[in-house]
């Protein structure tokens, strides 16, 4: 794989492991949160001093161990759920060992095969290879797959609006090249369907073949001009339909796979409102802004845990996001994967990585 380049915020993205121990560790800790870390992966389940002290290829005792466990939870790196329990990583202990512990691999050529087989068949949309690549990182590594759709700021087609039922409706958008892009929007109470069949041919009439941006000035010009036909419900439609992508141009879909992932070891109330509100801030457009700029800060893949990406203040979720490039190096989307914090990053970052570079490819 590429090397990338220097990550910022010391942020590691995917590369060699650095020979050093983290700051502050000898290796006996080191090792110690290694295996708790490995071990919270692999079952989620404290992990005492006595399992340690049989995986450790090093000679110590359990009692040695529990003194190491014991540095390490007033260090901030471990913490007891329970009384007399064993230890879990905290996120600061999660931090460290994936700056300079965590160990991952090169996917092998049957499982880049396989991938690339994936996404590359034939007949298939932009749409929908973005959508199988999103429920193919799902699948690989047992927590959500996201793929953010490439920016279009090129002249449209068609415009369509599709009821959805009561208070909602589907924008379709086509461009000229043929992509496809689809919003839900919000219509007004009593919305009858006449007036979505009359807010896309009144736009449908206006396009001609134009980017967003000028089909917007001209309804924005009309309807100020109080020129438009169309009645107060079917001008509502009108404008939600257009505010959906902003001005300079639509930027993109998010495509989100494998939710209920997020949601199987959910147990507290607290969790799972953490977890809604997180999609509900996927959906936005912001959200998606957020994300390229995230990917675009490096070269590689970059492994967000917790809060550190500014795009959710919840805990206990961890997110490896890589940027899609194309032949000219310009990103083109964003590939990447939500989880719990305990996801097996030495397996998915290699899976992230590569799926990036073949969604890249084939967008560009």
């Amino acid at each position: 794989m590429d090397q990338p380049a220097s990550p910022p915020a010391g942020r590691p993205t995917l590369g060699s492991r650095p020979h050093l121990l983290p700051s502050g560790l000898d290796a006996r800790s080191a090792a110690v949160l290694r295996e708790i870390v490995e071990q919270y992966v692999e079952t989620g389940e404290p992990v005492g001093s006595r399992t340690i002290s049989r995986r450790l290829p090093m000679n110590l005792s359990p009692a040695t161990i529990r003194n190491v466990m014991a540095d390490m939870t007033d260090a901030g790196l471990l913490f007891a759920p329970h009384t007399s329990a064993g230890r879990l990583p905290t996120e600061q202990g999660l931090r460290l060992f994936v700056d300079g512990l965590l160990q991952f691999g090169e996917l092998t050529e049957d499982e880049r095969e396989a991938i690339s087989a994936k996404l590359a068949a034939s007949g298939r949309s932009i749409e929908e290879t973005l959508a199988e690549a999103s429920t193919m990182l799902s699948g690989l590594s047992a927590a959500a797959g996201l793929v953010l759709a490439p920016k279009s700021e090129g002249p449209l087609r068609h415009i369509e609006f599709v009821p959805l039922g009561p208070g909602r409706a589907l924008v379709i958008l086509v461009n000229a090249d043929g992509h496809v892009e689809n919003r839900v929007i919000e219509t007004p109470p009593g919305l009858p369907p006449s007036a979505l069949q009359q807010a896309g041919n009144y736009l449908n009439a206006r396009l001609a073949g134009r980017p967003l941006d000028e089909l917007r000035q001209i309804v924005a010009t009309e309807m100020a001009a109080d020129r438009t036909q169309l009645d107060a419900l079917a001008s509502a439609v009108v404008e939600a339909g257009l505010a959906t992508w902003s001005s300079e141009g639509r930027g993109g879909s998010l495509i989100v796979r494998g939710q209920a992932r997020l949601l199987s070891d959910v147990t507290q109330i607290e969790r799972l409102s953490a977890i809604q509100l997180l999609f509900e801030r996927l959906e936005t457009h912001e959200t998606m802004i957020r994300l390229l700029d995230l990917a675009e800060q490096s070269e590689g893949v970059r492994i967000f845990i917790g809060a550190e990406s500014g795009l959710f203040g919840t805990s206990g979720v961890s997110m490896v996001v890589a940027p899609a490039r194309n032949a000219t190096n310009r990103i083109v989307g964003a590939i990447g994967v939500i989880g719990p914090t305990r996801i097996n990053y030495g397996r998915i970052i290699p899976v992230v990585d590569y799926t990036a570079r073949v969604i890249g490819r084939l967008l560009g």
